[in-house]
């Protein structure tokens, strides 16, 4: 209540991009005071064994996580696991840094309680972030959403979900391959059956080569058709990966209450929040529907409170995440949702991989 009367209107009198770089400047500063983390933790982390999941072979203290874009670089995992995430997704990352695209990049739609970025993939590159992730505190499941970067030509896309994946496979402890940006002008193409079934079986191999074999997982476009999902669930189980991250942000804009000339001012740039809500669902549905239960779900898309991340669990995700819900609601998100597992006295149990 405090962040949302108080915190919020200050923030928000300033760009999303802005607002990011000095709270997790803030955070880091106020979260390395001996003794500040642990009393974090304490007031927001939710600690009951009712809300384990084992799911793709990885034991999660509770289903909720953030997802990836908050941590891009892994500079922040750490302290932002004392929130009461039992698991964190940094990235997108990519083989080598790159700067994304121009600013503006990030809008606010508040009336609508939704996000536009057109951030293209900025990062440090795999090989810094990899030693970031060197600092990881025990407790914490870190997963590695990996991309190719923006220069590079489709045709060898492969190759850098491969050396993301060799420079990372020590530091995570799952891998999403994301081919489904909205804000990288070719990389949706990449959702081809062909080419899609080549980089998920190259990485399954790779993982299946290695004494940790990492689940892999496929993060889903919302703006598929029931068709293409179909054909994903085809591919996911004729190579074998281990799960689903449902949904993407979405280059549509239904469902907006903002005014169109606003909207189009903006210009591109993916779409996440509230507006995302019930198609996401709808995705986690349908995968789940389609695959018979056999392959796990992360849902993600437009929870922006605890009945929102209930209503993905109904629809068979095993696990959600938060982004865009944490920065409108705020850092008491997890544990709200975490709380009102448990008041459901409702067991939610996950498809195991």
């Amino acid at each position: 209540m405090i962040y949302k009367l108080l915190i919020r209107p200050v923030l928000f009198l300033f760009s999303p991009e802005t607002v990011h770089h000095f709270v997790t400047s803030i955070l880091k500063i106020m979260l390395s005071v001996p003794g500040f983390k642990k009393l974090t933790s304490m007031i927001y982390s939710v600690e009951d064994t009712r809300l384990e999941r084992n799911v793709f072979g990885l034991k999660f203290k509770n289903p909720v996580g953030l997802a990836a874009g908050f941590d891009k670089n892994g500079e922040l995992y750490n302290e932002l696991a004392s929130f009461g995430f039992s698991f964190i997704e940094i990235g997108t990352v990519t083989p080598l840094a790159q700067p994304g695209n121009p600013g503006p990049r990030s809008f606010r739609l508040v009336k609508d309680k939704a996000l536009i970025n057109r951030m293209g993939m900025n990062n440090h590159g795999a090989s810094e972030i990899a030693e970031n992730l060197r600092k990881k505190h025990p407790g914490i499941i870190i997963g590695g959403n990996i991309g190719k970067n923006t220069l590079t030509p489709n045709e060898n896309a492969i190759e850098d979900y491969e050396k993301c994946f060799n420079i990372l496979n020590d530091f995570v402890d799952y891998f999403v391959v994301n081919v489904s940006c909205p804000n990288i002008g070719d990389i949706r193409k990449l959702q081809d059956a062909e080419t899609l079934s080549c980089i998920l079986r190259l990485l399954k191999r790779l993982s299946s080569a290695t004494p940790s074999r990492k689940p892999v997982l496929l993060k889903i476009s919302p703006d598929l058709n029931d068709n293409q999902l179909d054909e994903v669930v085809k591919i996911a189980l004729d190579t074998g990966i281990d799960g689903f991250v449902a949904t993407n942000t979405t280059i549509t804009r239904d469902n907006l209450t903002t005014p169109k000339v606003k909207i189009e001012k903006i210009g591109n740039g993916g779409l996440s929040g509230l507006p995302l809500k019930d198609r996401s669902t709808r995705v986690i549905s349908h995968l789940v529907n389609r695959s018979e239960g056999r392959i796990p779900v992360i849902g993600v898309g437009g929870i922006m409170n605890p009945e929102d991340a209930l209503e993905k669990l109904e629809a068979g995700a095993s696990l959600v995440q938060i982004y865009t819900g944490f920065i409108y609601e705020g850092p008491g998100l997890a544990r709200r949702i975490n709380k009102a597992i448990l008041k459901e006295k409702r067991e939610y149990i996950p498809h195991n991989s």
